[in-house]
């Protein structure tokens, strides 16, 4: 078995990494060096959130064969990306596979019981992130991760003294130097293409800006996105200081009817983009964008990942956790009772009711590309 090269990022043991090439004869052999998996099955935004924590990573291990684990709607997000070398969705059949192996490093980055459960099965030299006790409850498996494991349990710490990002949170847990890094969401030339034929396609000129608008957020917290008659109400307001701009509407499937019905109300003041063709497709709407609106939603970190000029509105969620990068304005709502992680409330009237329409409207005008242009 000498002369195969079970250590090479290249050979599979199947069959030849390229017709007629034997092992013993290669010159391109390229060794895994530090084998690395992240397990990584939380929420899509924080997925991406999460590869932002792969240049500090490749920083410390410049010699290393990343695997990330991940959801099945997730694994879409981390297509094209150039430091992970394998992509796993989620399965039974991964699972198995992984508890064969055997890893120099396991980083399991949710506080999830079946992500936890799979961190302590794994075969690894080091784990860093959270685990599950003998109790069956999640624990940190390293003291730098305990600061980030305290913040899920002390409201105080999360809603009020908490100042990190989740980037800087995570690169303390996973002993990773924090220098601010980017996300990392690389589209292919295919998806490129797609982006300019689409503009042609929608009337979009060189030189005309295109403000977004993403109208939605999960079911699991509704009070993220605006009601319907705000964003009508914003909607009109923006068609009118900005009319020679295009307006385009964003979200998934689940706002196909609101988006519909936006439409039919404003009709050719606004275009509302295709929504039911998958995750991939639907960032490239994000993605021909120069301003996108959003509330701290999947919506906000894709069009973070793609450096898009932002304005977010938070009203139950944290802000000091999210990073602009230093590309947009932060509108919270008008209530003393944010942040609060809830998905559903009594008072009267609701924290996403009470999100300034004019404060949307005047960070508009200052992030606008003419504006920015005078400057």
């Amino acid at each position: 078995m000498e002369k195969y090269k079970l250590d090479c990022r290249l050979f599979s043991g199947y069959k030849p990494c390229s017709p007629g090439k034997l092992c013993q004869d290669c010159r391109d052999y390229s060794p895994m060096g530090t084998r690395i998996l992240i397990i990584n099955l939380d929420a899509l935004g924080d997925v991406l959130r999460t590869t932002a924590m792969l240049h500090p990573l490749k920083r410390k291990y410049p010699e290393s064969h990343v695997t990330w684990l991940s959801s099945k709607g997730a694994v879409k997000l981390l297509e094209n990306n150039h430091y992970i070398d394998r992509v796993l969705e989620y399965s039974s059949e991964s699972a198995i596979l992984l508890l064969t192996e055997k890893f120099d490093l396991v980083m399991s980055v949710d506080k999830s019981k079946v992500g936890g459960s799979l961190a302590n099965l794994v075969d690894a030299k080091e784990k860093l992130g959270f685990g599950i006790a003998e109790t069956g409850v999640i624990y940190p498996f390293n003291k730098e991760a305990e600061y980030l494991y305290e913040v899920g349990l002390n409201d105080r710490l999360k809603f009020k003294d908490n100042k990190k990002t989740e980037q800087e949170l995570l690169c303390e847990a996973m002993v990773l130097e924090y220098k601010r890094d980017e996300y990392i969401l690389n589209l292919t030339d295919k998806e490129k293409e797609f982006i300019e034929r689409y503009k042609k396609e929608a009337g979009i000129k060189e030189g005309q800006a295109v403000i977004g608008f993403n109208t939605g957020c999960s079911n699991t917290y509704p009070y993220k996105k605006l009601s319907f008659d705000k964003q009508l109400l914003l909607l009109k307001k923006l068609s009118k200081i900005f009319p020679q701009d295009k307006i385009l509407l964003l979200g998934g499937k689940e706002d196909t009817e609101n988006n519909n019905l936006l439409k039919k109300k404003l009709q050719n003041k606004v275009i509302s983009t295709p929504t039911e063709q998958g995750l991939r497709k639907g960032l490239l709407f994000v993605a021909l964008c120069d301003i996108v609106l959003t509330g701290d939603t999947l919506g906000l970190h894709i069009a973070v990942a793609l450096k898009k000029k932002i304005i977010a509105w938070f009203t139950i969620s944290c802000v000091d956790e999210i990073d602009l990068y230093d590309r947009g304005v932060v509108i919270t709502a008008e209530v003393d009772c944010r942040p609060c992680w809830k998905s559903e409330c009594s008072v009267e009237p609701k924290c996403n009711d009470k999100v300034d329409v004019d404060q949307i409207c005047e960070a508009v005008k200052r992030v606008h590309p003419k504006a920015v242009q005078k400057v």
